[in-house]
């Protein structure tokens, strides 16, 4: 657990610095909204003088993290998520609330030859032309997986150059030359330097990931929770949304 913690302070160093002691609400996130946090939260800190404890990570970590019992207020994670966490009763039934949507897309390595993935054929030919392909446990993950490249008929073909990357993001196995292509979504390969961010998958293979916040069963400021959300609900957190890849709810 020290280990994994670790790590999470060390992507939320990225982010802010929070001063010693200061921290209060207790927030665990999705990485696919890191910079529409580091962003609009700051922003909200300096108004309010609400100051905030960040737990960040991917999809398997905080999955994790959260049904071990790790104390928090609210969380910002991906529908499905989400909706295994209400079944386990770790999240406060009606406490849901849409935050932003974000299609999946492809990303090399900064300076590599740029694939054409414009269209189905397009993204067959690169997807079997690479040496390697990196995606998520997350949602992204599993479309890829379980529909793309099987839509593609070439699942048998990728086997062995597939790499599902754990305990960091996609585009970070990118950027230190692990995985030859990442997918993963747009919002959180945006992030991160040292890549390319090809585009969007096609259209006829894209599919939209939902991400949202809800209360956990062990929020401690239910008040203190429920204003931040209508904070990230306003119009003026309309355009920092966008420019982190997300379309606003």
């Amino acid at each position: 657990m020290a280990h994994r913690l670790a790590s999470f302070i060390a992507v939320l160093a990225t982010l802010f610095v929070l001063p010693a002691g200061a921290a209060d609400l207790k927030v665990i996130s999705a990485g696919a909204v890191r910079g529409l946090i580091a962003q609009i939260i700051e922003d909200y800190s300096l108004k309010t003088g609400q100051k905030f404890d960040f737990t960040i990570g991917t999809t398997g970590q905080l999955r994790t993290v959260i049904t071990s019992g790790q104390p928090a207020d609210l969380i910002i994670v991906s529908v499905p998520l989400m909706g295994e966490l209400e079944k386990t009763g770790k999240l406060m039934p009606g406490s849901r609330a849409e935050l932003g949507r974000v299609g999946i897309g492809v990303a090399v390595r900064d300076g590599a030859s740029v694939p054409d993935v414009a269209t189905p054929d397009a993204l067959k030919k690169a997807l079997l032309n690479a040496k390697s392909i990196g995606h998520s446990i997350g949602p992204s993950g599993e479309h890829f997986s379980k529909v793309i490249i099987v839509r593609l008929g070439i699942a048998d073909q990728l086997k062995t150059k597939i790499t599902v990357v754990r305990g960091m993001p996609v585009a970070a196995a990118v950027a230190k030359g692990d995985v030859e292509i990442g997918i993963h979504q747009i919002a959180e390969l945006m992030p991160i330097a040292g890549i390319d961010i090809v585009g969007d998958l096609p259209a006829e293979l894209n599919t939209t990931i939902v991400y949202g916040t809800g209360l956990t069963t062990m929020v401690k400021q239910p008040d203190a929770a429920k204003e931040l959300v209508k904070y990230l609900s306003l119009q003026s957190s309309v355009p920092v949304i966008k420019k982190n890849g997300m379309d606003p709810a």
